[in-house]
């Protein structure tokens, strides 16, 4: 099977691109509202509950996609040093149906299994 870096590059471009715009669509939506619910018997302490709960899921969401921007450049970082494909582990190349399924990738099966294993012992 032959893996067409480019391709892949690309496509780590094009998701980063994608990332951001989604980060800077989240903090358009951060905005505060002045929405009010009229007629409910909890008043403040239902609005308060809800934008409590809203500001969670969106500081979640946010985390998730900073942490997916931060692997994406950390791989197009790796192509630009040249280390792209390489385990950051033990060094070797990392299986290039990894890599297509999953490009930003920093282990091979071995060692993700082994680091898997070792998160899961303590």
């Amino acid at each position: 099977m032959t893996i067409k870096y480019e391709l892949i590059r690309a496509r780590l471009k094009n998701e980063r691109k994608q990332l951001l715009e989604q980060l800077k669509q989240q903090e358009a939506e951060a905005q505060p509202t002045e929405v009010r619910r009229e007629g409910s018997p909890f008043g403040k302490r239902e609005e308060e509950a809800t934008e409590s709960f809203e500001l969670e899921k969106r500081l979640a969401l946010e985390r998730q996609i900073k942490e997916h921007l931060a692997a994406t450049e950390h791989a197009l970082t790796k192509f630009e040093k040249g280390t792209y494909s390489l385990c950051e582990m033990c060094g070797q190349p990392i299986d290039p149906a990894r890599l297509e399924a999953l490009p930003q990738a920093k282990f091979c099966m071995s060692c993700k299994a082994k680091q898997a294993k070792e998160a899961k012992g303590k």
